[in-house]
């Protein structure tokens, strides 16, 4: 550490306060801006930025002066050292200026007694509220402090063209992190986590295209599909395509899969991904949304339907912290009413004896109870399965009840929500009562008024707990192809946020 990387730091940080787009973009492009920076330089930067945004509205106390002093990006890194990494005022001395120091004894000396419960949480108000809501106040706390902690890295073994334990064997016997720190994920089957972050992109093992990095969560996801070889299955929201393509590992390269998605630089991105995985049974293809015409002719035809859904991300904050100060209430009832319609939209190409799974990367009942419960009460052609039954059938051991809901202070995994429809005989499907289906329009209605006001949330996020616009520009003649070629940085996938402009006190209530 030297007076110039606290410096470097600071710029960088500065900029990210503006929340004007993903922080991991900013960060990218100020090392590509400074390529002089070594390895333990960029790393000290990106943990000492990320770890101000996960803590930034305790460190934002610490050090006002007042109620409405601004953030100021360099005293905000002297607290993150101080009152977080527990550095003394003495190793820091030498790095510092004569202000620095005094603002050093002054975050130090700042007492943290009986500071609000959102502001222990770092969140803003409004989500403290709701996960209190939910979740009660001691457990919302702890999982709210979950979300400090830097998520470990994940890979998944690509069953076509290798095994977990041949993978696993290959890492110890490189020395690439030490033998007891590759373990084998605990839930999923073909999932290998390693706590030590490492450049994984350029090992031979991610090039030759035997492992991706990928969430167990978002693994177990795949599982929960349930896909079987010669199945016609569908990723309604593919993205980057991490799940599409362990989907498609499962089916054994056999029967077809397509994967949808609204972004053309998304599906190009799976593209770069496919050409490693040596699958050969994939068809990817942008749709203008999820009522393009063109997947009419789809109605009915598929075995399985994904709907990995746009949601707030709010599951993926120990990847993404800055999700939790760029999200709005409005933000989340307009991805609302795009959950809704498209999984309605998705029912469409079920076929009768298919099933349909709803998924977020979002710890909201808003985004995940509150619309599987909506869905089943317009859509008496669908019934609920259960998400431990279809994982037990995998030889998963992993009971969350009906629904899987995964949270990273019990299963060291993102936030993910699941939910499992199977499509009725309509001849044999229960008529809905007159009372569900008002209640169900009554619950939608507020979210259709707050979407009126703004048409998407926008931005781009991740290698990423990156998320999907629900319509984008309509190409003239969308092409129907395998995806592209290249390489690409990998998941987690991330909702798309609107971004905030505010430069002072972002974290304020």
């Amino acid at each position: 550490m030297t007076p110039n990387l606290i410096r470097q730091a600071a710029i960088v940080l500065s900029n990210l306060l503006t929340f004007s787009s993903p922080a991991d973009a900013k960060l990218s492009e100020f090392f590509r801006n400074n390529r002089d920076l070594g390895t333990k330089e960029r790393a000290f930067v990106a943990e000492s930025v990320y770890g101000v945004l996960r803590r930034l509205r305790f460190l934002s106390t610490v050090t006002a002066n007042d109620e409405n002093d601004p953030d100021d990006a360099r005293k905000l890194i002297l607290a993150w050292l101080l009152r977080v990494q527990g550095m003394s005022i003495r190793e820091l001395e030498p790095m510092l200026n004569e202000q620095q120091k005094e603002w050093a004894h002054l975050i130090k000396a700042k007492s943290t007694d009986n500071l609000p419960l959102a502001v222990q949480a770092d969140v803003r108000d409004w989500l403290w509220d709701k996960l209190v809501a939910q979740y009660g106040e001691a457990e919302a706390l702890t999982i709210a402090r979950s979300m400090h902690e830097q998520a470990t890295l994940d890979l998944r073994v690509n069953t076509i063209k290798g095994t977990r334990d041949d993978v696993m064997a290959k890492f110890i016997a490189e020395n690439t992190s030490g033998e007891t720190n590759v373990t084998k994920t605990p839930y999923s089957p073909i999932g290998i986590r390693m706590p030590n972050r490492m450049n994984i992109g350029r090992h031979v093992l991610f090039t030759e295209g035997k492992i991706e990095v990928q969430d167990e969560g978002s693994q177990l996801l795949a599982h929960l599909v349930a896909v079987k070889r010669g199945m016609m299955v569908a990723d309604f929201c593919a993205g980057a395509g991490g799940k599409t393509l362990a989907m498609g590992a499962l089916m054994r390269n056999t029967g077809r899969l397509y994967a949808f998605d609204v972004s053309e630089k998304r599906l190009h991105n799976l593209g770069q991904r496919l050409k490693r995985s040596g699958l050969s049974n994939l068809n990817a293809q942008v749709i203008s949304s999820e009522t393009d015409p063109k997947l009419k002719r789809l109605n009915g035809k598929f075995d399985r339907v994904l709907v990995d859904a746009p949601c707030s991300g709010l599951g993926t904050l120990r990847r993404n912290p800055d999700l939790k100060w760029r999200q709005t209430p409005q933000d989340v009832a307009e991805l609302n009413v795009k959950q809704t319609n498209i999984l309605a939209r998705a029912a469409k190409l079920t076929k009768v004896g298919g099933r349909l799974i709803y998924a977020t990367c979002s710890l909201l009942s808003d985004e995940n109870e509150q619309i599987a419960e909506q869905f089943l009460a317009t859509h008496p052609d669908f019934k609920l399965l259960n998400a431990a039954q279809i994982l037990a059938q995998h030889q998963i051991e992993l009971d969350t009840g009906d629904y899987l809901k995964l949270l990273p202070h019990l299963h060291n995994t993102d936030g993910f929500f699941a939910a499992v429809f199977e499509k009725l005989d309509a001849a044999t499907a229960p008529v809905p009562s007159k009372t569900n289906e008002i209640e169900a329009t009554a619950e939608a209605v507020p979210a259709l008024e707050a979407a009126s006001v703004v048409e998407e949330a926008a931005s781009e996020e991740v290698p990423a707990k990156k998320a999907k616009k629900a319509a984008v520009k309509k190409e003239p003649k969308p092409k129907v192809a395998k995806a592209p070629k290249d390489d690409s940085a990998v998941e987690p996938k991330v909702s798309k946020v609107k971004a905030s402009t505010a430069k002072t006190k972002a974290v304020k209530a």
